[in-house]
């Protein structure tokens, strides 16, 4: 199957975001398929640990869509959040009889991808203005 290429999608990934990656796909839901404003709003809100990795990438992917690629920021909408697992860290924790129990310490990997309007350049849109009147 053919992936479908959607213009203006800029992304911002989160690596090894040490959360769990059920924990922060939890938080990811609340905001998929909402506009950034609103997004930022809920994870504000949100009391969960993994709100503040989650915010933090859409601010990113935010930032990336106004200043790399000249995107509008009162227009740009979440076409994409995913969560997966990164590494994880294998740990021991001591226990009775003198004994160790293994455990893992998990860590997420949070892909945001945005999408909005392209912005119209000053310039370019003098000189289109300039070469109508003429």
């Amino acid at each position: 199957m053919a992936k479908q290429s959607t213009p203006n999608l800029t992304v911002a990934i989160a690596k090894g975001v040490s959360h769990s990656p059920r924990k922060c796909s939890e938080v990811a839901a609340l905001v998929r398929g909402r506009t950034v404003a609103d997004a930022l709003v809920i994870l504000e809100h949100t009391p969960r640990r993994a709100a503040q990795v989650v915010y933090k990438a859409v601010a990113s992917a935010a930032a990336n869509a106004e200043h790399n690629d000249n995107l509008k920021p009162d227009t740009l909408r979440i076409h994409e959040i995913t969560v997966t697992a990164g590494p994880r860290i294998k740990r021991y924790r001591p226990a009775a009889h003198g004994r160790a129990l293994p455990f893992q310490r998990k860590t997420s990997h949070i892909r945001v991808a945005v999408t909005g309007q392209k912005r119209v350049n000053k310039k370019a849109a003098a000189k289109t203005a300039e070469k109508e009147t003429k």
